[in-house]
């Protein structure tokens, strides 16, 4: 059976490190989503649910905060 040791909480064992070095602060923020919802997406398969309903589920959310997204208005 897979033991997580006891200096590491259960979220470490999913949390992906996307490197800092050698990227542009779009291309890095791009990279931390990318393995975020990678991570997101393995967590949820192990918990038993399907593809499809990850799909769904992911979709929704990132769905919802692209509909509430307000860009902050520029003072001229």
């Amino acid at each position: 059976m897979n033991e997580i040791p006891d200096d590491f909480s259960e979220h470490d064992v999913f949390v992906t490190e996307f490197p800092k070095k050698g990227f542009g602060i779009v291309d890095y923020l791009q990279g931390r989503v990318h393995f975020s919802i990678m991570d997101q997406m393995k967590l949820m398969h192990k918990s038993g649910m399907s593809q499809i309903q990850i799909k769904e589920m992911i979709l929704a959310s990132v769905t919802e905060i692209i509909d509430n997204f307000e860009p902050e208005s520029k003072s001229p």
